[in-house]
């Protein structure tokens, strides 16, 4: 251990266990953490610092025993000095405890770090008997005045689709105050599903012990595991804090309150799962349950000082009402849609996406919030996405660029005044919301906290992800009336719009051009390329830039471009 000075020693010393977090304020420690008290260890896993506040943060690390003897035994447990400085080289140590963990909980740590001073950065580390873990960087939350604040924005990272180097750019920003992690931090699929095609030709194929849909708490424990070993992902953890969410791959694919699209009874129950995933989770990421390692409550909210308030919203797991799907209207003997049965199911006053809880605890905290933004954390678009119903027509999926460009043509000679026929404008003004998994399928409440909006005279500034790709958009309510802005950012490794579209680059930047002249909200939008975000926040306006990476199919890669908007 390194020299420290008596104040910052009696200051912090604390012993705790599991991975439940910890006050630093006990008393009792003295210089004698021995080296032979701690156990021989690896730090396989790296460390991650997360949720934030203005004097206190969460800090982590997977201590795995080197000794075989002790692999597998689920009663042994592991001994491991944690330290938190204000320097680089730990000469100034202000916090420095004892933890205690098993393989009951994986072998994972979390300590929450209490009595720090806010606005500033610490390093920390994880010791054993022979090894010492990386140093992690960490930085809590300002109070008070706040000039600027940089937020990255990132979502959707498939190990088996490709090498997470949007992270790993991330990373390398070293003015980033905290990561939003909006989900879609692991997937559930098993190999030879959805975005494996080239996992074995790039080296990113999973195990054998773990190649299956994950299911269990172990299927999920070993699934963050092998996340945990891409080195973009272990960087970005190690040097900057997360404040995340998960979306619904964590669980399973269209996950909502008491089912998901990806699990059917052959799977076992699926509350069983859910819990499952959910303890993994708490377990593999450095964040403060709100209600305990079980709970799936896990929206919660942070001040930047006088600058931002940032919700981060669950929209999949506490609330969500059962998705829409439009083939459940569709009858296939007539070919047609039952529009009426639709139109009422869709916008059910009760119909929810967030819950009765979190809405009424939402609602609350924005009419009470004092900041300049208030920012919204959460996973699926908000913004109304409606596309002519003639884009959704037929199977053939290669057609709808060509659809696409039609309505283009009718919408331009529109704008030119040049004769449009009736059925051509028909073609151009029916319209169904895009993504029914989103707010859209979800109307009532979406116009309910736009309600809220503009009764407190707030302006949202909404983060989302899902999608894989990059959209902006203007948020307005059924009035007309702006209520703010949505940036959703593009997936990590995730495939795009191109994926689902089978198109090239070119089609698919020509269709990035096309959408915001059919969808009225939209201002911008990239379907083909992986990378992420960042928000730049200040006193009087707000800034979004997306970065975008060349290629993931291997860890050697390039900035291929930027595009930024400034919103006040």
């Amino acid at each position: 251990m390194n020299t420290m000075n008596r104040r910052s020693f009696l200051a912090g010393c604390v012993i705790a266990s599991a991975t439940i977090t910890v006050s630093t304020a006990l008393t009792g420690c003295t210089r004698s953490h021995k080296k032979s008290a701690l156990s021989d260890v690896l730090f396989s896993h790296g460390v991650a610092s997360g949720d934030p506040l203005s004097n206190a943060v969460i800090i982590w690390t997977r201590a795995i025993p080197s000794t075989n003897a002790m692999q597998g035994d689920t009663f042994a447990t592991v001994n491991v000095l944690w330290e938190i400085a204000t320097d680089q080289g730990f000469v100034d140590i202000v916090r420095v405890g004892q933890v205690i963990t098993s393989e009951s909980i994986d072998y994972t740590i979390k300590v929450d770090v209490q009595d720090l001073q806010a606005a500033t950065q610490y390093y920390f580390r994880f010791t054993g008997a022979h090894q010492i873990s990386r140093v992690g960087r960490t930085k809590t939350l300002p109070v008070g005045d706040v000039d600027s604040i940089k937020l990255a924005v990132l979502s959707c990272s498939n190990f088996p689709a490709g090498y997470f180097n949007a992270y790993a750019e991330a990373a390398k920003d070293n003015q980033i105050d905290a990561v939003l992690h909006l989900g879609d931090y692991i997937y559930e699929y098993a190999m030879g599903g959805y975005a494996t095609q080239r996992a074995e030709e790039i080296g990113r194929s999973i195990s054998p012990d773990n190649d299956k849909e994950t299911i269990s708490l172990v299927d999920y424990r070993k699934r963050y595991a092998l996340y945990r070993t891409d080195k973009g992902l272990l960087d970005l953890h190690a040097n900057t804090p997360f404040i995340a969410v998960w979306d619904d791959h964590e669980v399973a694919n269209d996950t909502y309150k008491d089912g998901a699209q990806n699990h059917n009874e052959g799977e076992g129950g699926f509350f069983e799962r859910r819990l499952a995933a959910i303890s993994a989770y708490y377990e593999w990421l450095p964040i403060r349950p709100p209600k305990g390692n079980q709970s799936p409550e896990i929206y919660r909210h942070f001040e930047f000082g006088n600058l931002l308030s940032l919700y981060m919203l669950d929209t999949r797991i506490i609330g969500r009402d059962k998705q829409l799907e439009y083939s459940e209207y569709r009858d296939t003997e007539t070919n047609t849609f039952n529009s009426k049965e639709f139109i009422h199911d869709i916008n059910k006053p009760q119909r929810t996406l967030l819950g009765k809880k979190q809405f009424d605890w939402l609602s609350a905290a924005i009419s009470e919030s004092t900041a300049k933004w208030q920012v919204l954390g959460q996973q699926v678009l908000m913004s109304k996405m409606m596309l002519p119903i003639d884009v959704f027509g037929g199977d053939d999926r290669s057609q709808i660029p060509r659809t696409i460009e039609q309505l283009v043509n009718i919408q331009q000679a529109l704008e030119n005044g040049q004769e449009v026929s009736v059925q051509e404008l028909n073609r151009l003004n029916t319209k169904m919301p895009y993504n029914l998994d989103a707010w859209d399928g979800y109307p009532a409440e979406r116009e309910k906290l736009y309600a809220t909006a503009q009764q407190t005279n707030k302006s949202l500034i909404v983060l989302a992800g899902d999608t894989h790709n990059a959209w902006h958009s203007v948020l307005s309510a059924q009035n007309g009336l702006p209520v703010g802005v949505e940036f959703a950012t593009p997936a990590v490794s995730s495939p795009g719009m191109e994926y689902y579209l089978r198109t090239e680059h070119e089609t698919s930047s020509k269709l990035a051009q096309q959408l915001p002249l059919l969808i009225d909200d939209l201002q911008y939008c990239n379907l083909h390329q992986r990378g992420y975000m960042t928000i730049t926040l200040t006193s009087q306006k707000v800034t979004a830039e997306w970065i975008y990476i060349d290629q993931i199919l291997s860890p050697n890669y390039q900035v291929a471009a930027r595009h930024k908007v400034d919103y006040s």
